[in-house]
């Protein structure tokens, strides 16, 4: 009698494990400017989009009619905007900035572990200054997070 109610308890419980996931991306935008001049940002999107809508499917070098969004189209308008500092001062880096950045990360870390989310991979990217003449650049990092 016990077994009749221990495996559908049993399947419902594995079912759980199943269930649909949720990611999120949070992009970090960190200018390399001379001067602060430069734009640093937590980025957070807030729109769902279908990205079939903007893909294109090519079969024998034909295009097909899916996809034919215009880029302009793609643009989400919600999201968002957290401010941070720049890596620059007018007398060169500043690492009271960068410390300043890194406790804002935290602080967005902490309140999204808080609703549960898990990060599963970060990815990080630099365009950093290519000599005399190119006084700019940025530092990029993504985060990626599940739940």
């Amino acid at each position: 009698m016990k077994r009749i109610f221990l495996v559908p308890a049993l399947a419902l419980c594995l079912g759980l494990d199943l269930s649909a996931q949720q990611f999120k991306v949070i992009t970090i935008v960190e200018s390399i400017v001379p001067m602060g001049m430069g734009r640093s940002r937590l980025i957070e999107s807030t729109s769902v989009v279908d990205a079939d809508a903007a893909t294109t499917v090519r079969t024998d070098g034909k295009k097909s009619d899916q996809g034919d969004v215009d880029r302009g189209d793609l643009k989400v308008d919600n999201f968002k905007e957290t401010k941070m500092l720049n890596f620059y001062s007018a007398v060169g880096i500043n690492f009271q900035n960068i410390a300043s950045n890194d406790a804002l990360m935290m602080d967005k870390m902490n309140k999204l572990a808080a609703e549960g989310w898990q990060l599963i991979h970060i990815t990080a990217g630099v365009e950093a200054d290519s000599g005399k003449e190119d006084g700019t650049g940025i530092y990029i990092t993504r985060m990626f997070w599940k739940k």
